[in-house]
């Protein structure tokens, strides 16, 4: 079973500055929930018990977030806003065990995983990106424990993707396709369209076997100074069988201004106590 999940949050966040200067740009909110909690939520809803930050050190307010915050809570109970508490201290964060990890120099998505083989030690885990949310019936993280459950194989989330755009992500070379999942032969870190083996492109969901900390250890840096989740995974297929799931949901790319205000307007739509007022101000502006 998945019961530990890793989710890199060391980044910068340049895309997002100056309002990332001094709060992480994970923290940043989709309406009145930032950005990492759903990542959270959803880890936690797919079974997941232990949630693991790669994060740096002035991402203090991180920790602060999912810690439960007792003074507030009493505030809101004394002046009879006792709804409010669980919003403020969420019930499903009280039997997790969250773990912080410093990631130094940011080196890249393999090195931050590579952070947590302390706490994850022989454990098969998961790997979520907050920048990606995804919304549908069944999670995209539980879409992939169930192939996981089946095969004990490591899956990977996967979309098609427009070739305008296909040179941002890590792109498979697909093998046998069933109707749940995609046999990978390869795998490449941000190919040209011309040189990309398919359309069809990671998204920020995984779950990996423990023994893709033996190839993040042989992970030579790239032509930026970083280590590539990706590199290892394309080394781990040599050894083992590796998966995709098509994910099947909706996905917004937070990591960038188009995807996080097109989630906001999105996740304003659906919220019955203001969807009728962003609706009026949507037409205003057109």
């Amino acid at each position: 079973m998945i019961k530990k999940a890793v989710l890199p949050v060391a980044g910068l966040g340049t895309r997002f500055l100056p309002a990332s200067k001094a709060t992480p740009k994970e923290m940043l909110p989709i309406i009145d929930k930032p950005l990492v909690q759903y990542a959270v939520e959803e880890a936690i809803n797919a079974g997941i018990n232990e949630i693991i930050f790669i994060t740096s050190p002035e991402k203090n307010s991180i920790k602060k977030h999912f810690n439960k915050n007792e003074e507030i809570e009493s505030k809101l109970i004394k002046s009879g806003k006792k709804d409010m508490v669980k919003k403020l201290n969420p019930e499903i964060f009280s039997d997790i065990t969250f773990y912080y990890i410093n990631q130094e120099m940011q080196n890249g998505l393999g090195d931050a995983v590579l952070h947590a083989e302390s706490i994850i030690k022989n454990e098969d885990f998961a790997v979520l990106l907050p920048d990606d949310l995804f919304f549908s019936k069944r999670s995209c993280l539980s879409q992939l424990i169930d192939i996981y459950d089946n095969k004990k194989s490591s899956v990977i989330a996967v979309n098609k993707i427009d070739k305008e755009n296909i040179h941002k992500y890590g792109v498979i070379k697909p093998g046998n396709i069933s109707d749940k999942f995609i046999n990978i032969q390869d795998i490449v870190e941000k190919p040209s369209f011309e040189d990309a083996p398919s359309d069809i492109a990671v998204c920020g969901r995984y779950v990996l076997t423990s023994s893709i900390f033996n190839h993040l250890k042989c992970t030579d840096f790239d032509k930026n100074g970083e280590i590539q989740l990706t590199d290892a995974i394309r080394s781990l297929i040599k050894e083992e069988e590796v998966l995709a799931c098509l994910y099947e949901g909706e996905k917004f790319d937070c990591g960038s201004k188009e995807g996080f205000v097109h989630a906001t307007i999105a996740l304003a739509l659906r919220d019955e106590s203001i969807s009728e007022d962003i609706k009026k101000i949507i037409k205003e502006i057109i």
